[in-house]
C-alpha cells in the first residue's frame, strides 16, 4: 500500500475552503480580531488582522483541528454518526467537551495568551462566533465555532 504526502498548500487551501464553505471567512475571523485587540494597538487594521489570521492558518496542527472538526459537524447533518454520538454533536450537548478539546489542544503550543483568548471567545462568543453558536438552520457547528478560537 502506498501512501502519498499531502503537500502542505493543498492542505491549506482544504482548512482555508472547509471554513468558507460553512459561512465563515477570513474577513470575519480577522474582525474579532480587530475588535479585542484594537484596544491595545490603536494603529492596527483590519489588513493587519487579516494577514495575521492567514498566517495561524499555514500551521499543519490548526488545519487538522479545522479539517477534523467540520468533517464531524458534516457527518453529523448528513445523520452519519452512530448514536449516542449523533445526538450529542447533532444537539452540541453542553457536557460534550470534545469540541473544546480538540481546539484548545490546537492552541496550547501557542502559549498563554492563546489560551485566555480561547477562554474568552468561549465565554463571550462574538461576531461570526456568536453567528455559528446560535442554532439558525439545519447546519451543525458543534465544532466549527471552537475551530475559529483557534485562528485568533
Amino acid at each position: 500500500m502506498s501512501h502519498n504526502r499531502v503537500h502542505s498548500r493543498e492542505v491549506t487551501k482544504a482548512a482555508k475552503h472547509a471554513l468558507e464553505d460553512r459561512g465563515v471567512s477570513i474577513e470575519s475571523i480577522a474582525e474579532i480580531v480587530y475588535e479585542m485587540q484594537f484596544p491595545y494597538n490603536e494603529g492596527l487594521t483590519l489588513d493587519d488582522c487579516i494577514v495575521s489570521v492567514e498566517k495561524v492558518l499555514v500551521k499543519r496542527e490548526i488545519q487538522h483541528a479545522i479539517l477534523v472538526g467540520v468533517e464531524l459537524d458534516r457527518l453529523a447533518e448528513q445523520k452519519k454518526l452512530s448514536e449516542p454520538l449523533q445526538s450529542i454533536v447533532e444537539s452540541d450537548e453542553g457536557l460534550f467537551g470534545v469540541d473544546e478539546t480538540i481546539a484548545f489542544g490546537a492552541v496550547l503550543g501557542y502559549g498563554s495568551i492563546a489560551v485566555t483568548t480561547f477562554g474568552h471567545l468561549d465565554k463571550y462568543k462574538i461576531g461570526i462566533i456568536r453567528d455559528l453558536d446560535t442554532k439558525k438552520s439545519d447546519k451543525v457547528h458543534t465544532f466549527l465555532d471552537d475551530m475559529v478560537y483557534i485562528l485568533m
